[in-house]
């Protein structure tokens, strides 16, 4: 059948893929099973139940939790009650959910828990209207979805009529959800997406996956973004099992439990997760500890395109001595594992690539609901570097200043009570203008270089394109984070996070002493180790281009201390402001010069 609303999904499922555990959650160590019966069960039931409080056409619902079966059932429920759905993340500040709280106009909000309620409860005092909040665990202490499901069922004979002729009316082009981006800079904006945005892009992406209804994924990146979420429709219209994993501490053993096929990733998590493959060797002895850094190399620079019979046989020879451990300690499948948000170091999809752990890198953004082009499994087209061709039934331009534009039924209708900036992103012609610097590989194959509104004009004159450096400096296991800077200054410097785990490895390696992670980002051997590095990134860039400076800071960035947006991208405003005084000494000090 075609599917061109959300909800089409449960007709689909209920048809071609009647299966007991179409989504699983893991709680309290043990998997939590729901049939595609009882999926669309509480599905309606939400829909009555909120017809039956009284809610009407285009309400908005907010949903605030970790990844779980119940997300499904409201997203189904809401968008059958023809109301809208607002997935918001359950980490961001009190400020960034009065924002959101009062720019959606949400009328419900759905949260996970009680701890959860309790850390967002006082920003509820701030709101410009009353909201009935909902609490998904079961509580006495105010109204909980169980309660909801009881007041579906009871109310089912008076709205069961309505909500069929919802099936039949709702419009493939009304608004099935708002999602405001987290953004990297500024306001959050509210993105419209239709049930055609998602329906068509969660398709054009399902028609390049090759599991079916015999396989299960985990997901645990959050079902609020639009990169989960419609990889989570795609796994529905193929009726591929969904188990959600309870913590993202918890993702390998998860994987382990539920044998699963595979699952979606950010750079981040594929990074931590070589990081302990690596570690494992390093732990190794003897003639164990040589096989595995021949398999290890072997790994880093697999060729996946190679036909040649010897080449093949060292990686069969390998997988049996090394590469098959570690899918077993995973499950023991081979995987399919999608990329995206960020770009990902190669070694890291050739390694993995060798392992059969099989990664695809694509791209997208919200506004485009997500993805805008992905490498092809189905074609077992993966060109490493690039992030793959447009979807099906999508058009992509390459602009004259390099930025990327697409068009299609993928791009959104527009920024919720915002049209000023609905205009600068879609321009009168219909293309949605991503901000992304890129060009086609080969003519055909995207490759993104950087952020357009990132790039920087050094006081010289010349263009710096941050992004490209960092992902060059990224490649080394020595570094992880960096942000590269300079813009009006007489040259670029970058400030590095090193790997202080790869660094103590370093130091008692070669017997320097240190107590803390500071000891290692001041000591003299361990600056010129990082030195050279640079200098040999350096080479590979143009004169202007070179860091010329740099300091290690013992730091971390992530979302919750505002450096990194949600999806782990650099905040570069914050960052800037916080080091403000570094960035000052590193322009007016001569110390840690790459020169």
């Amino acid at each position: 059948m075609e599917i061109t609303r959300v909800f089409d999904l449960l007709e689909n499922l209920k048809k071609y893929a009647p299966k007991e555990d179409i989504l699983a959650r893991k709680f309290q160590g043990k998997w939590v099973k729901y049939s595609i019966d009882d999926y669309i069960e509480h599905s309606h039931e939400i829909a009555y139940a909120l017809l039956a409080l009284g809610y009407k056409e285009g309400t908005k619902v907010i949903t605030m939790c970790n990844n779980r079966p119940e997300w499904n059932f409201l997203d189904m429920g809401v968008t059958l009650a023809h109301m809208i759905h607002v997935p918001v993340y359950s980490t961001l500040s009190q400020d960034e959910y009065e924002f959101i709280f009062n720019h959606s106009d949400a009328e419900i909000i759905v949260i996970g828990n009680l701890n959860l309620y309790h850390k967002v409860s006082p920003v509820f005092e701030k709101l410009e209207r009353a909201v009935k909040v909902i609490i998904m665990d079961a509580t006495s202490d105010m109204m909980c979805l169980p309660e909801l499901y009881e007041i579906g069922a009871s109310n089912k004979k008076k709205f069961e009529a309505v909500v069929e002729a919802n099936k039949k009316n709702i419009s493939p082009d009304d608004v099935a959800s708002i999602i405001y981006t987290s953004g990297t800079t500024g306001t959050p904006k509210g993105v419209m997406l239709s049930h055609r945005n998602l329906t068509f892009d969660s398709h054009a992406h399902a028609i390049r996956q090759i599991k079916n209804s015999s396989h299960k994924m985990l997901s645990f990146l959050p079902l609020c973004h639009a990169y989960e979420r419609t990889m989570n429709y795609e796994y529905q219209e193929l009726g591929i099992s969904i188990y959600y994993a309870e913590s993202l501490g918890t993702v390998a053993a998860d994987l382990a439990d539920c044998k699963a096929d595979g699952f979606c990733a950010v750079p981040r998590v594929l990074d931590m997760m070589y990081g302990k493959l690596e570690d494992a060797g390093k732990k190794l002895k003897g003639v164990s500890k040589f096989i595995y850094k021949l398999a290890w190399d072997y790994a880093n620079n697999f060729d996946n395109h190679s036909k040649n019979c010897f080449y093949l046989a060292e990686q069969k020879l390998f997988d049996a001595l090394v590469y098959k451990k570690w899918r077993e300690a995973l499950g023991g499948k081979e995987m399919l594992i999608v990329s995206g948000g960020s770009s990902i170091r190669g070694k890291i999809v050739k390694t993995f690539n060798a392992a059969r752990l099989y990664i695809f890198e694509g791209y997208g953004m919200t506004e485009s609901s997500p993805v805008i082009a992905v490498n092809n499994p189905s074609e077992l087209d993966n060109v490493i570097g690039t992030v793959g061709k447009a979807l099906e039934g999508t058009e992509l331009m390459i602009a004259d200043d390099g930025e990327i534009l697409t068009r299609g039924p993928h791009v959104m209708k527009g920024y919720y009570k915002n049209p000023e900036a609905t205009a600068e992103a879609i321009d009168k012609d219909g293309w949605l203008h991503t901000g992304d610097i890129g060009y086609l590989q080969d003519g055909v194959y995207l490759k993104i270089t950087d952020r357009k509104k990132e790039i920087f004009k050094l006081s010289s004159g010349k263009y710096i394109a941050p992004q490209a450096i960092e992902t060059m400096i990224k490649e080394s296991n020595l570094i992880d984070n960096v942000i590269v800077i300079g813009e009006n200054e007489k040259f670029a410097s970058a400030i590095i996070i090193p790997s202080f785990k790869e660094l103590a490895y370093y130091a008692k390696r070669n017997k320097i002493k240190f107590s803390c992670n500071a000891d290692l980002a001041e000591n003299n051997e361990i600056i010129k180790l990082i030195h050279d590095y640079i200098e040999g990134i350096n080479k590979k860039l143009s004169p202007h281009e070179n860091i010329k400076k740099f300091r290690l800071i013992n730091d971390e960035w992530n979302s919750s201390n505002n450096m990194l947006s949600q999806t782990l991208k650099l905040k570069r405003r914050f960052i800037l402001a916080k080091y403000d005084s570094l960035i000052k000494d590193i322009y007016s000090n001569t110390s840690n010069s790459a020169e």
